[in-house]
C-alpha cells in the first residue's frame, strides 16, 4: 500500500523503483528484529556498568558492595551476549547501533531498575531458567516495546519502522520465549516462510499498478455516488489492491481479502473508511459473479 501511494505521489512513479523500495522495506524488518535483541544486550550492559560503578563509591553500602546480580545474570541474556550467531549478523549488517546511540539503552535501564516488575524479579524466592525468561520477557513488553523515546527514536531513523515495530515486537517475544535451555546457540527465523510468501508481495505490487486502469473502472461503476477525486487516496489504493486479489490471486479466499482491507483501513485511513470500502467491496464482488470474473480455486 505504502509502496503504491507513493508510486502515485512522488516523482519516482515507476514500478522497479517501488519494487526495490518495497524489497528493502520488508528485509529492514529482519533488521529491527535484530536491533530490538541488541538493545537488550547493551540494556544488560548498562546494568553491568551502574553496578561496578556502585562498588566503587566513596562510601558504598552493603547493597553496593553485594549488589543482586540476577538481571546482569539473566541466563537469556547470558544467551544473546554470546551468540556467536548473533554477533556475525551484526558485523555482516553493521547493526550495532547501541553503541553510538547509547543513551537509549541507558533510559531505558533507569526505567527498568526504578520499575515494580525488576523490583519483584530481584526478590522472588526462586531463580531458574523459566523464571528468567519470563521476567525478561515481562520487562521488554511493558517496559522496552512501550517506550515513546524509542518510538521516536524508530520513526527518525527509518520511517517504515513504524509500522513494523508491532510485529516485529511480537515476533521478538515469541523468539524469546522458545529460546531452549540448552541450545548452543541462538537459532534465528527467517524473515519469510518460504519464497511464496515474499514473491506474494512483489507480485500485489505489480499486478495493481499494471492493472490500474481496468480496476480503476470498476471502482467507479461501484461508486457512482463519488466523484472520484473525492474518495480518500489510500482508500482507492485499497479498492485497488482488493479488486487484484480477486481476479490475480486465485488462493484467496474473497473473505479473506475483504477483512485484510477494512483491518488496513482502519489503522490507517479515515473513520469512515471501513464501511465505505466494504460496501463498494461487496458490490464489486457482486458484479464480478455475475460477469463470471471471479478467479478463485478451490
Amino acid at each position: 500500500m505504502q509502496s503504491i501511494y507513493a508510486t502515485k505521489h512522488s516523482n519516482f512513479g515507476n514500478i522497479k523503483s517501488q519494487e526495490k523500495f518495497l524489497n528493502k522495506s520488508m528485509q529492514d524488518m529482519f533488521d529491527l528484529f535484530i536491533i530490538n535483541l541488541n538493545l537488550l544486550v547493551n540494556i544488560s550492559m548498562c546494568a553491568e556498568k551502574f553496578y561496578n560503578q556502585s562498588k566503587k563509591k566513596h562510601l558504598p553500602s552493603q547493597e553496593d558492595k553485594s549488589p543482586n546480580l540476577k538481571f546482569v545474570n539473566n541466563k537469556i541474556l547470558q544467551k544473546l551476549k554470546t551468540s556467536k550467531i548473533l554477533e556475525k549478523i551484526n558485523h555482516q549488517k553493521k547493526l550495532d547501533i547501541w553503541d553510538f546511540d547509547d543513551e537509549y539503552p541507558a533510559l531505558l535501564w533507569d526505567e527498568i531498575k526504578q520499575s515494580e516488575i525488576y523490583y519483584e524479579y530481584l526478590n522472588h524466592k526462586k531463580s531458574s531458567y523459566d523464571i528468567d525468561k519470563f521476567y525478561i520477557i515481562e520487562i521488554y513488553k511493558k517496559i522496552i516495546a512501550p517506550n515513546d523515546k524509542l518510538y521516536e527514536y524508530f520513526e527518525d531513523h527509518k520511517l517504515t519502522w513504524i509500522d513494523d515495530l508491532p510485529i516485529v515486537n511480537t515476533s521478538l517475544i515469541r523468539f524469546l520465549k522458545f529460546i531452549p535451555k540448552h541450545s548452543k546457540d541462538l537459532k534465528f527465523p527467517e524473515l519469510f516462510k518460504n519464497k511464496d510468501d515474499y514473491e506474494f508481495g512483489i507480485q500485489l505490487l505489480q499486478k495493481t499498478l499494471l492493472n490500474e486502469d481496468t480496476f480503476s473502472k470498476d471502482i467507479v461503476k461501484n461508486t457512482q455516488n463519488w466523484d472520484k477525486e473525492r474518495i480518500a487516496s489510500l482508500d482507492y489504493i485499497m479498492l485497488l489492491m482488493a479488486c487484484t486479489e480477486f481476479n490475480k490471486f486465485p488462493s484467496i479466499p474473497i473473505k479473506v481479502s475483504i477483512n485484510e482491507y477494512l483491518e488496513i483501513a482502519k489503522n490507517y485511513s479515515t473513520p469512515k473508511s471501513s464501511n465505505f470500502i466494504n460496501g463498494v467491496l461487496d458490490k464489486i464482488v457482486k458484479q464480478y459473479k455475475n460477469e463470471n470474473r471471479l478467479n478463485k480455486s478451490g
